[in-house]
């Protein structure tokens, strides 16, 4: 399915509304929009299969920009619009990409990547433009609203991983020329009998579109004929606010926002109705015990959680009753087999943790890069992982310890700082907070914490004494080998819009500062 199938039941009715701008689209305008970048992308020689990149913020034409892509059977690659320049270079680079679609409030960029970019050849720039680039609005004016002719074919999204332990890598899939009318985004199925989505629903979407669980939710959605109301950025009331103003039945958040929404005043967090809310999903990262039990306690039972990645290789689901029968789960494998191996590759007993392997998923490659693809395979099995680790309890439900390259070890002992970080941000004074392994001579790692406070200390002797009470609260609850044995306070840390942390950035400051190498 896709939006212009909606045009004899529904043309009129809101495809996307946007939070913040109050943009709206109807399907009718959505498709006309599509097929007239879809145009313009065959004019400038874009075929099914080949690249088209685009780098913006939550634009309000966003969604037409990556639907007109797939009418065109383009392959789309959505990359952050935190990117810095190198980046955005080495993926355009890297992805062949023919056109590059961004917006002026990345014009700084835009022009710094002209000359490192000289594949592109055709730029488009919305709300303006600069050297170098059309207006989109002028160019796509001038084409037919009509669908190209012929058999349509479906185009695909090629994502980059978030580089938050190396450089971003194109999740890569074999493109196969399925004809639009009858491919289905692959998410549809979830959504409509796994998450009870219909024509009738509303999906609230809080995340960036460049990211891959928003971007193939909110077209899921759309292919599904319901409205996407979506935020530009993610604020805690604001999320409150569009549920009640939209009466929003579905929504797909990470487990910071859930944490930012616990975190406002009482007063606040009673003051907006989210009855209507029949589904909140959310992944992406480990979510705290407490976190999760305080959010049901206040949606009720209507929490979903699944772990995959944009891999496509398995995916794992629970519910809010399997949740509480099995508090800490990121649930059961759905679709796929799980296997839990030692470094080796051996299979470990139960409970043990060891890298979690999926047996049974998508088959996918990295992009240009045969030696990554190489290491997320199993050494003797067809199986492929995401470089996380984690056990399988007595009922084959999968507890998440954290990310291989995240684990510490110190004095021989293997540490997983996401224990030690989920206690943290329970602590009312905490905001966020970042946990990692710092060079110590006698033995090897020491467990480091960077921490957002409420408040930022005003002194050395405030900032002493908040490090003390945290590490206090953390070892009043874990085994004191895997707590901080040191605490430094920053304004933010560099957390993704998805929730994912920037560990790697951090973690690469501190070994620098100490002279020493990871």
């Amino acid at each position: 399915m896709y939006p212009g199938a909606f045009l004899e039941t529904h043309p009129d009715k809101p495809a996307v509304i946007m939070g913040g701008s109050g943009f709206t689209q109807t399907f009718a305008q959505l498709d006309a929009a599509a097929n007239q970048l879809s145009h313009l992308l065959r004019a400038a020689g874009v075929n099914p299969g080949d690249h088209v990149a685009i780098c913006m913020e939550n634009h309000d034409r966003y969604l037409e920009i990556v639907w007109g892509c797939h009418y065109a059977g383009a392959v789309y690659t959505c990359a952050s619009s935190r990117l810095t320049s190198g980046e955005l270079t080495y993926i355009l680079n890297d992805c062949n990409a023919k056109v590059f679609i961004t917006s002026h409030y990345k014009a700084d960029q835009a022009a710094e990547i002209v000359a490192g970019t000289p594949g592109v050849g055709l730029r488009l720039m919305l709300d303006g433009t600069i050297d170098g680039y059309d207006a989109y609005e002028s160019v796509v004016a001038d084409q037919p609203t009509n669908p190209l002719p012929g058999e349509r074919i479906a185009g695909t999204d090629m994502l980059y991983s978030s580089g938050t332990t190396g450089q971003p890598k194109g999740v890569s899939r074999e493109f196969v020329a399925n004809p639009l009318e009858t491919t289905a985004n692959g998410v549809s199925p979830l959504l409509t009998l796994l998450f009870g989505v219909n024509n009738d629903s509303v999906y609230l979407s809080p995340a960036p579109f460049y990211h891959a669980a928003p971007l193939r939710f909110c077209m899921a959605a759309q292919q599904v004929g319901c409205t996407v109301v979506a935020m530009e950025h993610f604020d805690p009331e604001q999320y409150l606010q569009l549920v009640e103003r939209h009466r929003a039945t579905v929504s797909q958040v990470v487990p910071t926002m859930f944490v930012r929404m616990l975190k406002l005043p009482e007063e606040t967090r009673t003051k907006y109705d989210v009855s209507s809310l029949q589904c909140v999903i959310h992944a992406a990262a480990p979510c705290p015990v407490p976190v999760k039990q305080q959010m049901i306690e206040w949606f009720g039972p209507i929490i979903h959680e699944y772990y995959a990645g944009t891999e496509g290789n398995g995916f794992v689901y629970c519910n809010s009753t399997q949740w509480l029968a099995h508090p800490g789960t990121v649930g059961t494998p759905i679709g796929c087999v799980l296997h839990i191996c030692g470094d080796e590759g051996e299979e470990l007993p139960q409970g043990e943790s060891g890298t979690i392997y999926f047996e049974g998923g998508a088959q996918f490659e990295y992009h240009n890069d045969a030696e990554k693809t190489k290491t997320s395979r199993h050494p003797t099995q067809p199986w492929s992982t995401l470089g996380d680790v984690g056990y399988l309890d007595a009922d084959n439900f999968l507890y998440l310890t954290d990310r291989k390259a995240y684990m510490i070890i110190s004095g021989g002992v293997n540490i997983y700082p996401q224990e030690s970080e989920n206690v943290l941000v329970t602590h009312a004074k905490v905001v966020d907070v970042a946990v990692f392994g710092v060079p110590n001579d006698d033995f090897g790692e020491e467990v480091k914490a960077v921490v957002q406070p409420v408040t930022m200390p005003e002194s050395d002797e405030e900032a002493a004494a908040l490090a003390r009470e945290l590490i206090a609260f953390c070892r009043s609850q874990l085994a004191d080998v895997k707590c901080p044995r040191s605490i430094d306070f920053r304004e933010e840390l560099p957390r993704h819009p998805t929730g994912k942390l920037y560990k790697r950035l951090l973690k690469d400051e501190y070994w620098k500062a100490a002279g020493r190498s990871i």
